[in-house]
């Protein structure tokens, strides 16, 4: 049966590898439909016997536009499987293990003790010749103690490292067709790493993909060094915003006018409510706590900064909805759109919009909370806050609406229909995502984070 992707119809299929990847979440399961959608065998090693189970009927435990498709088109390849035991990954060519590394419980550090399980566990099985490959993201310092590990274990295996660069909501495009390919190995050994790597990418590496070859501690450095970057970037523009409001300038023109410079680019400078999700935040921690480890924490103290600029994002924008509300939220009726940290996917992870929610309620406000995929995990994990399935649900007698997520729905909402399903036409835009002359001429009272009133 012919196949749709482009990547399964190349005319020169590369030779197929059987391949492991231990850690079937978010980016593991992309990886593993991914590596079998470039013509390997692949076996997933997931030790939740459930979510093993799940993908291997096709269910997908999360949502990432495109990745449904490419399980199932992948299951019925018969090139992909999934396995709770890790004697599955016997005589694999190449293990891949992308199991995460939260932040630890009360410290910025990173838990690095699913990287350590996964990888003792595999060493039981590993054969010479093989290659273990880390994707996750870690501590500078990890792979070689880890590299030291297989050497010890398995003298004729060898370890590699490289790390993952995926966009929720756009994983499969980026697994599929990166921007770039990183690969940390050590000089010499038993395996050639990045020949058996350009195996695995072969069908990558000939479109042109960029590469990257380089020690251990570089390829581990450039995942965070990449997310610290943009959240730096990110939260230089709401610091801008924190003085367009002193000043009466106006954030998204400042953005539009130094975005044009394309030494800086008009990317990632979106003022607003500020980042979250799994990485972005836990990563710039960990990265600060490991150079505070290697004695180099000096070089790391903009990152903290960085990081109290994100937050005061929402404590801002629980003091813009008191004001818009008469200054004062008790008993006042709030709609909040979007509860995923970002369109597109369902993690809430360290969502800035549900943080927000739950501050607007403790002040006492009665907050309605909906989101196109995400209201099944607030429902599980926020359970004090109300949930509803649609926006005008949400915002029916409400005395200000707060966009929170910038899903597209959420922007192309008709601003004169929605009008007539609130008690105020107030409307607060924690993303600058909406057509603001549009809700005005509709008889909406617009305020924005760094925006000049109207």
């Amino acid at each position: 049966m012919a196949q749709s992707n482009e990547l399964a119809e190349s005319p020169q299929a590369p030779e197929a590898l059987k391949i492991s990847v231990i850690g079937c979440g978010y980016l593991g399961a992309v990886h593993a439909a991914s590596m079998a959608e470039l013509g390997h065998e692949v076996v997933g090693v997931e030790v939740d016997v459930e979510k093993a189970e799940a993908l291997a009927a096709g269910r997908v435990p999360f949502f990432e536009p495109g990745f449904e498709e490419l399980l199932r088109r992948s299951l019925a390849s018969g090139r992909l499987s999934f396995s709770p035991d890790m004697k599955a990954a016997t005589g694999a060519a190449v293990h891949f293990v992308c199991v995460g590394t939260p932040q630890r419980r009360g410290e910025y550090a990173a838990d690095l003790t699913y990287v350590e399980a996964a990888t003792s566990s595999l060493l039981d099985v590993l054969g010479p010749g093989e290659l273990v490959v880390g994707k996750s993201t870690v501590p500078v310092g990890t792979a070689a103690r880890l590299a030291a590990l297989v050497a010890e274990r398995v003298p004729e295996a060898a370890l590699a490292w490289n790390p993952e660069f995926l966009r929720e909501g756009f994983a499969v495009q980026d697994t599929l067709h990166p921007d770039r390919l990183v690969y940390g190995v050590a000089d010499g050994g038993p395996v050639d790493a990045e020949a058996l790597l350009d195996r695995v990418y072969a069908r990558i590496v000939a479109d042109d993909t960029p590469k990257v070859v380089t020690d251990y501690a570089t390829a581990e450095m450039v995942k965070t060094a990449a997310n610290s970057f943009l959240a730096t970037k990110i939260s230089f523009i709401n610091a801008m915003a924190e003085l367009c409001e002193a000043t009466g300038a106006d954030v998204k023109q400042l953005a539009d006018a130094i975005g044009h410079d394309d030494r800086i680019g008009r990317k990632f400078l979106n003022a607003g409510l500020g980042f979250g999700g799994g990485c972005l935040p836990k990563d710039i921690r960990a990265f600060m706590a490991r150079a505070g480890e290697l004695g180099a924490d000096q070089a790391l103290t903009f990152l903290r900064e960085v990081d109290n600029i994100n937050m005061r994002r929402r404590i801002r924008m629980v003091e813009l909805a008191r004001q818009v509300c008469d200054d004062s939220l008790l008993g006042k009726r709030i709609a909040v759109l979007g509860a995923a940290f970002k369109p597109d996917s369902d993690d809430i992870r360290d969502s800035p919009a549900l943080n927000v929610a739950a501050q607007l309620q403790l002040q006492g406000a009665s907050v309605r909370v909906t989101d196109p995929q995400a209201l099944p995990n607030v429902r599980r994990q926020w359970s004090q806050l109300d949930c509803v399935d649609t926006p005008e649900e949400a915002a029916e007698g409400a005395d200000a609406v707060l966009l929170l997520t910038e899903w597209r729905q959420y922007k192309e909402l008709d601003p004169a229909a929605f009008g007539a399903v609130v008690r105020t036409r107030r409307v607060l835009d924690g993303r600058n995502a909406l057509d603001r002359e549009a809700w005005e001429a509709a008889g909406w009272t617009y305020r924005a984070l760094g925006r000049r009133n109207a």
